[in-house]
């Protein structure tokens, strides 16, 4: 049994394969709905069911991603997806939705289920709160470091990334594609805002020049590879479900070669890795890079493997000096790093103008763009590694095979895999008449294996003297017994079955009209004053000094490694973990979009709930109708007024001073993001504030968030809801 599982991401058919083949344990992949990458190829049922096929034949698990938040009219969908997905023998499902994740271990006993980074898994308490619904797996956020992850005892399967691109905020808590444009990251629709250009305000002073201030770098902690091995992560995990097959397949095999121990020069491979795709590397959090050097304002591009800079630019030619060690072919491809301009190189010169096939020293090249002289150059596609790689071995399941050919009884042979193992038998074994069959003749014929999957690392045989088979009849029962072995394995799969599922119904509970996020001591006085209903105190010590008045709540700081350290005897939470025997309420990053997920979160101690901000009012309303028809009158929370908390990131990206609320980040279109570092989050807040609601709603109630908002702010929107 293997220590660590590699997994890897198929956005389409030939992807799989290209994992499968060099060297993955388990591959993740989404069909057309409900997958957190939804501009990606992904798979329809057919596919599935041949992905499913294809992986268990060659021993590889299979992971689908139904990591988006439903909507409650996409319910039933979602759940009928999960049955024939289960029905089909996927070895598990990777969810984000709290109330999916709770109904799919209800009805479906059998289905695996992992916890997505989607779910912001964060702190112990989250990982201790799955455990207990029956989750098999957590996938780690990539904020956490390898200590932090080793440090949380909870048995249940780790499973973390280790290569690829990395999302600037914590994983499923960025609102920002979602608030500027309607696609919601949380619904696999990023339009990747951070992968644009910032500038960085303090007042109306500009500090910083529009540049990538929110694009990280790739993610590569190969350089780490024996300290992973040695940590608690069962799954290493590389992202990548946008990638090319030649992406999938390279990547798949190199770490195969670092997991196995192999002797490789890491060196040299990462120049290799570079010509394929990377935004300059980083080795995360994970590995405690510092906030500098995590991030590439440069570009938010494939930047490629650095091999020279351009010599001069005549009026038809360009003149590229390699710098030592490097080389340049035809068939390459190239980009000018500073015009970002480039092409493939489809016809390479030297000096004299001969075209040649290859330099490392000076190359001339046909004046497609127009670079500067001095401009540096890289290669961001290399033609003899793609060449290289297209003549790889490709994987073969090793197997044995065991024979008997014993006169006047049937040929007999059974195959194994060293864990499923079936036999046969052929025709007659008769006495030989002139030239009998051997022990080698027998081996040769079985041994014949071709385009199956499968190759002979183990052969053993009882064979008679002076015996006669027909080779005919030993490639039959070979076919047969193969073909029989395919269809054994590829359709190897748990048991389905199916519970109903039943819900208590809930007593009616009564309305606190507003909610409201202080961040000083006179919004706080000025809600106490108009004696609203709760009040969130951001500010530790203001909390201390008024934690004795019933409606004040302290307002919990987000993706704490331990929440129990934090929480108060009265908290605002935006994580999920078990808060029975609390008086818990519960924020907006909890996504709460569907009733599922509301109902589960008040079984687990919350006692108030404010739904996300990613529903119109209208989808609020209908939210509050539809949980009523099936568990019974609720109230709720809607954000009525505030800017949303578009990200959090960890650290202090921007370099900007602590707990300092001048800072703003403005976009190509104007727009001013206010920011503010905590001393250990950096918070991005939305570029306006929320429209005021317009009328009151049974049983839906208000959160007003002060965030920047000046008393006398205050006074007027705390007026208007209380006018209404």
């Amino acid at each position: 049994m293997r220590k660590h599982e590699l997994l890897v991401p198929a956005g389409n058919m030939e992807c799989l394969k290209q994992a499968v083949y060099n060297g993955c344990d388990a591959v993740y992949l989404a069909c057309k709905n409900f997958g957190a990458r939804k501009f990606a190829n992904n798979f329809d049922r057919e596919e599935i069911v041949e992905a499913i096929r294809f992986c268990h034949l060659y021993g590889v698990r299979i992971y689908v991603t139904m990591n988006t938040l439903v909507r409650n009219e996409e319910v039933e969908d979602f759940i009928a997806q999960a049955r024939f997905l289960h029905q089909q023998g996927v070895d598990a499902l990777i969810v984000q939705d709290f109330g999916m994740i709770c109904r799919l271990r209800e009805q479906f006993p059998n289905l695996e289920i992992h916890a997505s980074t989607q779910a912001n898994i964060s702190s112990k308490e989250v990982c201790e709160l799955y455990h207990q619904l029956g989750v098999k797996r957590v996938v780690f956020s990539r904020e956490l470091s390898i200590d932090e992850i080793d440090s949380i005892d909870v048995p249940i399967e780790k499973e973390a990334f280790i290569h690829g691109a990395l999302c600037i905020s914590y994983s499923g808590c960025c609102l920002m594609s979602s608030m500027l444009g309607g696609r919601s990251g949380n619904r696999g629709e990023c339009a990747g805002v951070c992968r644009m250009p910032f500038a960085l305000y303090k007042g109306q002073k500009k500090v910083v020049d529009s540049s990538y201030l929110l694009s990280t770098k790739e993610l590569n902690t190969s350089s780490h590879i024996q300290r992973l091995l040695d940590s608690s992560i069962y799954s290493f995990k590389i992202e990548g479900r946008m990638k090319s097959p030649f992406y999938v397949g390279f990547i798949t095999r190199f770490y195969r070669s670092l997991i196995d121990g192999e002797k490789i020069s890491l060196e040299e491979e990462e120049k290799r890795l570079k010509t394929i795709f990377n935004r300059e590397f980083t080795v995360g959090r994970m590995f405690f890079e510092n906030d500098k050097d995590f991030m590439n304002p440069k570009s938010p591009n494939h930047v490629g493997l650095t091999i020279g800079n351009v010599k001069k630019v005549t009026k038809d030619k360009i003149v590229i000096q390699l710098y030592p060690g490097y080389s340049l072919h035809q068939g390459d491809a190239i980009r000018f790093l500073s015009s970002q301009e480039g092409f493939v190189v489809n016809y390479l010169y030297d000096e004299g103008g001969n075209l040649i096939s290859s330099t490392d020293s000076i190359g001339l090249l046909d004046l497609k763009v127009s670079p500067q002289e001095g401009e540096e150059v890289s290669k961001t596609q290399d033609y003899l590694l793609m060449k290289e790689f297209s003549s790889y071995p490709i994987r073969k399941v090793p197997i044995s095979f065991h024979v008997k050919a014993h006169l006047q009884k049937p040929l007999w042979v059974e195959i194994s895999d060293g864990v499923h193992s079936i036999s046969c038998e052929g025709d007659l074994v008769v006495p030989s008449k002139t030239a009998p069959m051997s022990l080698e003749g027998i081996q040769k014929q079985f041994c014949k294996l071709g385009e199956t999957p499968f190759e002979c690392t183990s052969f053993k045989a009882e064979v008679d003297d002076h015996i006669f088979i027909a080779v005919k009849s030993l490639n039959e029962l070979r076919r047969r017994i193969i073909e029989e072995f395919v269809t054994l394995r590829a359709e190897d799969k748990i048991s389905f079955v199916e519970n109903p599922v039943s819900f208590s119904t809930q007593e009616e509970d009564s309305l606190d009209y507003l909610h409201c996020v202080v961040y000083n001591r006179e919004q706080l006085e000025i809600c106490l004053k108009n004696q609203v209903s709760k009040i969130y105190i951001v500010d530790d010590s203001l909390y201390q000094e008024y934690s004795s008045y019933e409606n004040v709540y302290y307002f919990v700081p987000r993706c704490c490694l331990h929440l129990s350290d934090v929480l108060k005897d009265k908290s605002v939470v935006s994580d999920y973990a078990s808060y029975k025997g609390k008086k818990v309420i519960g924020y907006y990053p909890l996504n709460v979009m569907n009733i599922y997920t509301a109902y589960y979160l008040s079984k687990i101690g919350l006692s108030s709930i404010c739904l996300s901000p990613e529903l119109s009012p209208l989808d609020c309303i209908s939210f509050v109708e539809k949980y009523r028809k099936v568990f019974g009158s609720k109230c709720f929370q809607v954000m009525g007024s505030g800017r949303v908390e578009n990200m959090i990131i960890k650290g202090n990206i921007l370099q900007i001073e602590e707990n300092n609320y001048d800072y703003s980040l403005k976009d190509v279109k104007g727009r001013m993001f206010p920011v503010m570092y905590d001393g250990r989050l950096t918070h991005v807040y939305h570029c306006d504030s929320l429209p005021l609601w317009k009328n009151k709603t049974k049983n839906i109630g208000f959160v007003l968030d002060f965030f920047g908002i000046s008393i006398e702010e205050v006074e007027k929107i705390l007026s208007y809801y209380q006018s209404l």
